[in-house]
């Protein structure tokens, strides 16, 4: 991991331990979304944040480990599930378990996910590729296997919080206003991979042009205009927000009156009428996204993930909100 010092424009207070490896955020407007990819990233819209600190990287396996060590802390991966909350479960699917993906021999109906997603007993964030797996060498490999209330912990814990979805697209976006990809508008410039992404035909041949399958490392890949590290690809990350409409965030800011931004309804996913787990937005793609699949290794991209669903390409960063807002 690289280990530089936080700064903001009058490091006033930057060398304070818990803003160790954060950034500084300055806020202001952007545009936020996309009407050229995904339809749920539309319409573009401008928004105003305030400024913030961010994490520098996303949490990573030592950390959360730490975190564990301090609290005796136990993932929602590693309980088992409540059946009440899930009717007509199978009971393998209720006992200690996490979401893993699981590459194909060959070519699979794209159509079901089922073909690439299994819930594997045993997975959590200490056995992030299965039961026989551990972390004894994966330190600094973003934690995976982590529910939204595993990642509340861990932030209230380090006396931090989750960014809301337009804090974590703004800082993504690095300065760049209404960019593609958190560097600019060419995917790989001059050839080079910015991020841990797929390469081939997902979901059944990777050709590792970026040298990585699963994870890699944090801080692998070139830092966007904050100096914030794995803005895309490598794991999806939490945010705060239910899902909803994305048109519907037109007031996220958080301020002294407003210091959580919007009150946002929760969100439940149609498919699944008999199952009313809410849903929140998560940002930023992951090493499993793919041209001929799912090109959401961009800031303006989103995806709805159940707050009690943990899976092996789903981590979070945290930040920090001075004051209600506003510069420090």
């Amino acid at each position: 991991m690289n280990d530089i010092a936080p700064i903001n424009a009058n490091n006033v207070i930057a060398d304070a331990p818990l803003f160790r490896n954060m950034v500084w955020i300055p806020g202001g407007s952007f545009l936020m979304g996309s009407d050229k990819f995904y339809p749920e990233e539309a319409p573009v819209h401008r928004v105003r944040v305030d400024g913030f600190w961010m994490d520098r990287f996303t949490v990573t396996n030592g950390d959360f480990e730490n975190f564990v060590a301090a609290t005796g802390y136990v993932t929602l991966a590693e309980k088992p599930a409540n059946p009440d909350n899930y009717p007509g479960a199978l009971p393998d699917m209720l006992s200690p378990s996490s979401t893993m993906f699981k590459k194909p021999a060959g070519p699979v109906d794209m159509r079901n996910h089922y073909n690439w997603w299994v819930y594997v007993r045993g997975a959590n964030w200490r056995h992030p590729r299965g039961p026989a797996s551990s972390i004894r060498k994966l330190a600094d490999h973003p934690v995976v296997h982590v529910a939204y209330e595993d990642v509340q912990a861990y932030a209230s814990w380090a006396s931090k919080e989750l960014p809301t979805e337009a804090e974590w697209e703004f800082a993504a976006r690095g300065g760049i206003d209404g960019a593609d990809y958190a560097w600019g508008d060419e995917f790989t410039p001059d050839g080079r991979h910015m991020a841990n992404t797929w390469q081939g035909e997902f979901p059944c041949r990777n050709t590792l042009e970026d040298g990585y399958e699963y994870t890699a490392p944090v801080g692998s890949f070139p830092a966007n205009g904050y100096g914030l590290f794995d803005m895309a690809g490598n794991v999806w990350q939490w945010t705060t927000d239910w899902y909803q409409e994305h048109g519907r965030i037109d007031s996220p800011c958080c301020t002294a009156d407003n210091p959580r931004g919007a009150a946002r309804e929760a969100s439940y996913d149609p498919r699944q009428p008999d199952v009313k787990i809410p849903r929140k937005v998560t940002k930023g793609g992951s090493h499993l996204c793919a041209p001929n699949y799912c090109r959401r290794y961009r800031p303006a991209a989103r995806m709805a993930q159940p707050v009690d669903t943990s899976i092996s390409h789903l981590g979070f960063r945290c930040i920090v909100r001075l004051n209600g807002g506003g510069d420090p």
